[in-house]
C-alpha cells in the first residue's frame, strides 16, 4: 500500500492505472476509521481493481462553533487498518494544498435545495463544504466508483445530485449504516460520549425505528409521530435538533404517491450531535 500526500504523485499513479484499464474505486473519509468505514472499503474492493481511500479533515464543512480542532485524528491506526484490508493507496493531502488560496478565496460547489433543508438548515454552509471537497477529490482521484455510508443520507443525496448536475462520469454507491450491537449508528463522534451518554445514545435509533413501524402499519399522522419521538428523546436526556419524514428521492415532504420514505433525525446528547436515519419502503 502506498501513502501519498502529494496531488501530483497521485495523478501520475492515476495515469498508469488508466493505461492499464483498471477500474478505480474511491472511499473519501475524514479518518478516525471505524467498522462502518471499513465496510465501505470492503464494498469498494469487491468491485474494482484499485481502491483509493482519502483521509482529510475538511475545514470547509465545519461551522465556527463546531469541533474541527477536537475532531479525532488517528492516522497510524487508520493506515494500519487500511493496510490490512489491502487498500492500494491512502491519499492524505494537506489543507494548504487542497485550499492553496485559503478558505475565503476558495471556489465552491453548492447543490441548491438539498443543501439548505433539514441538516443544512441546522448547519448553514456545511453541505457547500462537503460538495466542494468531494468534487475536488473526485477531480484528483478520477474514480470510476465512489462509496459513501447511508448514515449521512442527506449528504449522499447531495453528492448524487452534484454528480448528475455536473455530468461527472462515475457511479455513486450508498452502503447501509453499520451499527453497534445495541443499534447505535457507528460514528467517529461516538467517541465524545461519556459512558452514561453512551448508554442513552441508542434511544435515537429506537425512536425512529418505532416511527417506521407505525408508518408501515398505516400511520400517516407524521407530525404527531415526530412530536412523540421528540418528547421521548427529551425525557431521555437528548436535545432534539430535528426529526423529519421525507420522500427519499428528493427529501421533500412526501406525497401520497411516494412509496420510498426516509426518517431523518439529529439530536444533541450533551455536546455531541448524533444523526441517524431509517428508510421505509411502503410497497
Amino acid at each position: 500500500m502506498q501513502v501519498i500526500e502529494n496531488i501530483q504523485s497521485l495523478r501520475e499513479l492515476r495515469r498508469s492505472w488508466q493505461i492499464n484499464g483498471d477500474v478505480i474505486a474511491f472511499v473519501p473519509t475524514m479518518g478516525n476509521l471505524h467498522a462502518g468505514h471499513l465496510k465501505l472499503v470492503k464494498h469498494a474492493k469487491a468491485s474494482a481493481d484499485i481502491v483509493v481511500v482519502s483521509i482529510f479533515v475538511n475545514p470547509l464543512q465545519f461551522g465556527p462553533d463546531e469541533d474541527l480542532d477536537a475532531y479525532p485524528r488517528t492516522m497510524e491506526a487508520d493506515v494500519a487498518a487500511l493496510t490490512e484490508l489491502g487498500v492500494d493507496v491512502v491519499f492524505m493531502p494537506k489543507a494548504a494544498d487542497i485550499y492553496s488560496r485559503g478558505l475565503e478565496q476558495q471556489t465552491f460547489v453548492e447543490v441548491p435545495g438539498l443543501s439548505y433543508m433539514i441538516c443544512g438548515a441546522s448547519r448553514p454552509g456545511h453541505f457547500r463544504g462537503v460538495a466542494t471537497i468531494v468534487c475536488k477529490l473526485f477531480n484528483m482521484v478520477q474514480p470510476n466508483k465512489a462509496y459513501f455510508g447511508e448514515k449521512d443520507f442527506q449528504q449522499l443525496q447531495v453528492i448524487r445530485a452534484m454528480v448528475t448536475d455536473l455530468s461527472m462520469n462515475l457511479e455513486v454507491h450508498g452502503v447501509p449504516t453499520e451499527r453497534e450491537t445495541d443499534g447505535l449508528a457507528m460514528s467517529s463522534r461516538n467517541g465524545y460520549l461519556t459512558p452514561e451518554q453512551r448508554q442513552i445514545a441508542p434511544t435515537l435509533y429506537q425512536q425512529i425505528s418505532h416511527m417506521a413501524e407505525q408508518i408501515l402499519q398505516g400511520r400517516r399522522d407524521f407530525s404527531y409521530l415526530i412530536s412523540e419521538a421528540k418528547r421521548t428523546l427529551a425525557e431521555a436526556g437528548f436535545k432534539p435538533d430535528y426529526i423529519e419524514v421525507r420522500a427519499a428521492h428528493n427529501l421533500l415532504s412526501p406525497g401520497h404517491e411516494d412509496q420510498h420514505l426516509v426518517i431523518l433525525a439529529a439530536a444533541f446528547l450533551g455536546k455531541t450531535r448524533l444523526i441517524d436515519n431509517i428508510q421505509i419502503h411502503l410497497d
